[in-house]
């Protein structure tokens, strides 16, 4: 989806390539009329600058790049980005994650990754920031299950827990873009010494897309120019979804777990009393 794909690469692109795709994303329906000379002229950059951003979304041509953003957007909403009532934007923008969700995730590698977390001898979470919440998250959900899970969210603890692991660990790296340079490196650190490695990610072919052993696109919650006020619902929703998926090919073998662990919180919420 080209839309998702600029949102996914937008903090790697150049001020003027930013400026293109900005406009694609705001005004997807003007573009379609446009020739790439007049498009040029609009925005106030450069052809080349035009051609080198849809080479980057993988098109040989402008005119090839138009067909398919005409077929994406026929009938589709736009990202907005403003909006007189913030409630409901709030309601369109998650209405719109979980739509762009099913273009982004791959049934297939959330299977494996899947397999993977079961086969495991543990799973660590790496994330920093707003990714360490989703990271956090993730950790908490397979211990549930009674997998031995674990999470860090500072870069030295990353890479100090990163070097003693082995190829019978697993290590899952959140980063909303995909550019953080302590996740990546401590992704990196992990992936050597042999465990396997899991993004999740928005940032497609991103730094940490390209060190990790499997990747799991998220969608950009809403697009932002300013990358921190941009939300991790998406690394949050692939989450759950991974968490789902290890739940179901394990219930079984958790059922009794899962029973007894109900009854250990059960004293932990507040009975309402029969009158």
């Amino acid at each position: 989806m080209i839309l998702d794909s600029l949102l996914g690469i937008y903090d790697r692109l150049s001020d003027a390539e930013k400026k293109v795709a900005s406009y694609i994303i705001e005004r997807p329906d003007d573009v379609i009329h446009y020739s790439i000379t007049e498009f040029a002229r609009i925005i106030g950059v450069s052809e080349t600058t035009i051609y080198r951003l849809i080479r980057k979304l993988k098109f040989d041509g402008y005119q090839s790049f138009k067909i398919e953003l005409t077929r994406q957007t026929s009938g589709a909403k736009v990202f907005p980005t403003t909006s007189k009532d913030a409630f409901d934007e709030g309601i369109e923008q998650m209405k719109s994650l979980v739509d762009r969700l099913a273009s982004t995730l791959k049934k297939e590698d959330v299977e494996k990754a899947a397999e993977w977390i079961v086969q495991s001898q543990k799973t660590i979470f790496f994330g920093v920031g707003l990714s360490a919440v989703a990271a956090e998250y993730g950790s908490l959900l397979l211990s549930l299950l009674g997998l031995p899970s674990f999470y860090y969210n500072d870069p030295h603890a990353q890479v100090i827990i990163a070097t003693s692991l082995c190829e019978k660990d697993l290590v899952i790296s959140v980063s909303h873009s995909g550019n953080i340079r302590d996740t990546v490196k401590s992704t990196q650190v992990a992936k050597d010494v042999g465990a396997k490695t899991i993004a999740i990610t928005a940032g497609m072919n991103s730094a940490l897309a390209s060190v990790a052993d499997l990747v799991l696109y998220s969608p950009v919650a809403r697009f932002e120019r300013h990358e921190f006020l941009r939300g991790n619902l998406g690394e949050l929703a692939v989450v759950e979804i991974l968490f789902r998926t290890v739940l179901r090919k394990t219930y079984a073998e958790k059922e009794e777990h899962l029973n007894g662990l109900s009854e250990v919180l059960k004293p932990k919420r507040y009975e309402e009393k029969e009158k």
